[in-house]
């Protein structure tokens, strides 16, 4: 295929750009042989390092610390959407009694970071045998600072729809509730969906944070390994592997479901579609 925009490479073009590719991957075939050739001079491809990994007792151990983990972080996304949902559409309000509140709130939260919050709330409250305990402390942290940057997401995204959106729906009688839920957050939702997904894989990875109050998950049981056997080089390859993939797993689903929930649909014609249907239900019965 040809372009306007530049001149489709020639022979000579096609063989440097191939040159090139050929060179780069030597170059990191070369790097990858060159850096375990220096792990192995350091004995750190030693089979008593991983040899934890492999021993089905450990195995189990961290498969048991990768649900917990996972836990956490749905309850805290769960949590935060609610949250930020609340808040964010709270900061939009005509009523300066539900909207400052809320921005303090949102700003408050947002900007305090997310192990001071955990060690906050677990000495706080988490403390002691009626303490809501390390695991409810994290979800709490989590859900506090997720939600508040959720809630400028789900703000962002309500506040990007055209004027003339709402506008028309005003203009049929419907109330500003109903522009809210009917009109505005069908097409806030494909804007907001890829903001919420990457919060997702935020709130996934500041579980670990949980380590450092004793909260149970991946990075807790990971401590406890290379405490004994003395492996953090090999414990920290493992733990990132495992929250590498968990974190494609979830791209790769939330992307799944936000093209099976909104499509290819202009936001244009949601918001036409949504209008026609709020007022045929606003109709009074024939």
């Amino acid at each position: 295929m040809t372009s306007v925009l530049f001149d489709a490479p020639g022979p000579r073009t096609r063989a440097r750009h191939r040159l090139y590719a050929i060179l780069t991957t030597a170059a990191l075939v070369a790097l990858v042989i060159a850096g375990i050739f220096f792990l192995d001079s350091k004995g750190e491809l030693s089979y008593d390092l991983w040899e934890p990994f492999v021993t089905p007792d450990y195995v189990s151990a961290i498969a048991e610390g990768l649900w917990q983990t996972l836990q956490m972080a749905f309850l805290s996304i769960i949590f935060a959407v609610v949250y930020g949902l609340v808040f964010g559409v709270g900061k939009m309000s005509d009523h300066a009694v539900a909207r400052w509140p809320s921005l303090l709130v949102v700003e408050f939260f947002r900007a305090v970071p997310v192990l001071l919050l955990m060690v906050f709330i677990f000495f706080t409250w988490g403390v002691g045998a009626d303490g809501i305990g390390p695991y409810w402390s994290v979800v709490i942290a989590l859900t506090l600072y997720n939600g508040s940057v959720l809630a400028e997401v789900f703000r962002a995204g309500i506040l990007a729809i055209p004027k003339g959106q709402s506008e028309a729906a005003y203009s049929i009688g419907m109330r500003k509730t109903q522009v809210m839920t009917s009109i505005l957050l069908p097409q806030a939702i494909k804007i907001m969906l890829p903001a919420i997904i990457s919060q997702c894989v935020v709130a996934l990875k500041d579980t670990a944070l949980g380590m450092y109050i004793i909260a149970p998950g991946l990075t807790y049981i990971g401590r406890q390994v290379w405490t004994e056997f003395g492996n953090q080089f090999q414990t920290a390859v493992v733990l990132a592997t495992l929250y590498i993939a968990v974190n494609l797993v979830l791209t790769v689903v939330a992307t799944w479901l936000q093209r099976k929930l909104v499509g290819e649909r202009k936001p244009l014609d949601v918001g036409m579609t949504s209008i026609v249907v709020a007022n045929e239900s606003t109709q009074a019965p024939r």
